[in-house]
């Protein structure tokens, strides 16, 4: 089974291969309808449970898939506009979350056709609460929650009794995944990443296991993509700074690990950079933990000399840079820069306080600790004063603009790919179906409903802040996308090209939020690529072939692009 939309429109469709005769059927061709896969139950192996919003954009309902007949039969009408429902292992509707008026979500138990209200989170711990699944015999819900302490713990709950019990609490990072036992569905390992991913085992039974992937792959992060229906056998995924995701097969009986096959073979015979963990301190007292990668040829860990440095922005916000494998440092690194990945306040897995201390900081604090970061970094010699870009996608296209507008003497050059120039327009234009967290968003970054919410949405946005744009920038974005329209790079572009600010724009008209076609990901790299080696001084490939195939169209600054060498 896959999902594929159309030109990354974000309306997925639910597709079934047959392994043996490789027909091909999409089980959902509805048109403007999104399909979400939401449970799947070894219990229940040829059908499935999937969200589709044909009846209201906004609200998913639940059917049950038949995956060989493709009749879908309602479980569940979502007339209540919740944002999630649980269903246990027999696929019957156990519990839901909804909106709160104040930014959290509000929590339910659906029990024999009857809907009762169960607890509310509040906003600050909204994004680090949330339950999980039950387990085989629908007695036991288990949950992460941040609701009394800071950091998120995983809980078990009585659904009978209500009682809790704690499984696993750690006071440097939260929970974020678990093994689950195939037959019980209760966990049996539980994971955290304070800095590099822990594993730790809740029964004897699987500390044979992780020790021996630990053993045979240190310096590795690494998760069960699946397991055999009795558990005896498990598909690890595991990748580490400088080897790309590698499958394995682990044999519990003979208690073995072999090696399946690697995403990236090609890589095998390369030296590819490894990756450093470290922490700075925002300026207001925030530990950042953050993630450098320096060119494969330096030894140590630092550069002999200050490097031209590009800073990657993570997206979300509420998503958070790991230790391990990354494309895009290996590609910079190899090209001869510093990179630099920082998990500023907000991103996911420090604990609640550090996600609640992002609200409505938006070029505020949040962008000082990408700059706080930076300091550290021409500080400690790695990176040199005049030669950082600064380099994102979604959130991280916004945070790119925002370096251009707000701190334009910090950066040499920005590079935002989908990224959002006027956060009231971004509110407004939310696709149908993010009413589930419309109030957390809201909440976070400011209610365009009311006057001061606009007030301060206009304040924070790039879009009016162009005249203090100094440095190159060069934009990407795809024509599609629902999240961060085309008019966020739009109207960007025409303002700086009324005031004549130069400006390079590429637009994929096939792509949405994120470029998914391998043509126009390698266009999209080779000019950026162009741009960097222009403005850092690092090295360059020439274009060659990587444009055959791509769809990629010029809107603005052809003369800039053909001074690169890349039109």
């Amino acid at each position: 089974m896959f999902l594929n939309d159309e030109n990354g429109n974000e309306n997925l469709h639910l597709f079934v291969v047959d392994p043996h005769t490789q027909e091909l059927r999409d089980m959902t061709p509805f048109a403007n309808v999104q399909a979400m896969p939401t449970h799947w139950s070894h219990m229940i192996p040829d059908k499935i449970a999937i969200g589709l919003n044909d009846r209201d954009a906004r609200w998913h309902d639940i059917f049950l898939l038949d995956l060989g007949t493709g009749e879908r039969s309602l479980i569940w009408e979502n007339r209540q506009e919740f944002a999630f429902v649980i269903l246990d292992w027999q696929l019957k509707p156990r519990q839901a979350r909804g909106n709160a008026p104040d930014g959290g979500s509000r929590h339910w138990r659906l029990e024999d056709g009857k809907i009762t209200h169960w607890f509310d989170v509040p906003f600050e711990a909204n994004i680090t609460t949330r339950p999980w699944r039950f387990d085989a015999s629908g007695s036991h819900l288990h949950m992460s929650s941040s609701l009394q302490n800071d950091k998120a713990s995983l809980l078990q709950i009585n659904w009978v009794t209500g009682e809790e019990r704690v499984l696993y609490q750690s006071d440097r990072a939260d929970v974020t995944g678990a093994i689950f036992n195939t037959k019980t569905f209760e966990p049996e390992a539980v994971c955290i990443d304070p800095g590099r991913q822990e594993w730790t085992a809740l029964t004897s039974a699987v500390v044979g296991e992780l020790d021996l992937i630990k053993a045979r792959l240190p310096d590795h992060a690494f998760h069960v993509e699946s397991q055999s229906d009795d558990g005896g056998r498990w598909i690890v995924a595991s990748h580490a700074p400088d080897r790309p995701v590698t499958y394995h097969l682990l044999d519990r009986d003979g208690q073995t690990l072999t090696e399946l096959f690697t995403a990236r073979p090609e890589l095998k015979p390369c030296r590819l950079a490894p990756m450093q963990e470290v922490q700075g301190q925002s300026r207001d007292g925030l530990t950042l933990v953050s993630y450098l990668t320096l060119p494969a040829d330096v030894e140590g860990d630092r550069p002999p000399r200050p490097l031209p440095m590009v800073l990657i922005v993570h997206g979300g916000p509420w998503g958070r840079d790991i230790y391990g494998y990354r494309r895009d440092h290996q590609w910079l690194a190899d090209r001869g820069y510093a990179v630099l990945s920082v998990n500023y306040r907000g991103s996911t897995g420090f604990g609640k306080a550090f996600v609640a201390a992002s609200e409505k900081e938006h070029a505020r604090k949040m962008h000082d600790d990408l700059i706080d970061m930076v300091d550290w970094a021409i500080a400690q010699g790695i990176a040199e004063k005049d030669k950082v870009a600064i380099f994102g996608i979604s959130y991280g296209g916004l945070a790119s603009f925002i370096g251009a507008t707000f701190t334009p003497d910090v950066f040499c050059c920005s590079v935002p790919v989908v990224g959002i120039s006027n956060l009231q327009t971004l509110l407004e234009s939310m696709p149908p179906y993010w009413a589930g967290f419309a109030e957390f968003m809201y909440r976070s970054y400011g209610d365009p409903r009311t006057e001061e919410g606009r007030k301060l949405l206009a304040e924070r946005s790039p879009i009016n802040k162009i005249d203090n744009i100094k440095k190159p920038m060069l934009i990407f974005h795809g024509a599609n996308d629902v999240r961060c329209k085309i008019a966020e790079s739009d109207t960007i572009v025409a303002a700086m090209q009324a005031r004549n600010i130069p400006v390079a724009y590429i637009v994929y008209p096939d792509e949405g939020h994120g470029f998914q076609r391998p043509p126009n990901q390698l266009s999209h790299l080779a000019i950026a690529e162009a741009f960097f080696a222009r403005h850092l001084g690092g090295a360059c490939e020439p274009v060659g072939e990587d444009f055959e195939g791509s769809s990629h169209e010029v809107r603005a600054g052809s003369e800039i692009l053909s001074d690169l060498g890349v039109v």
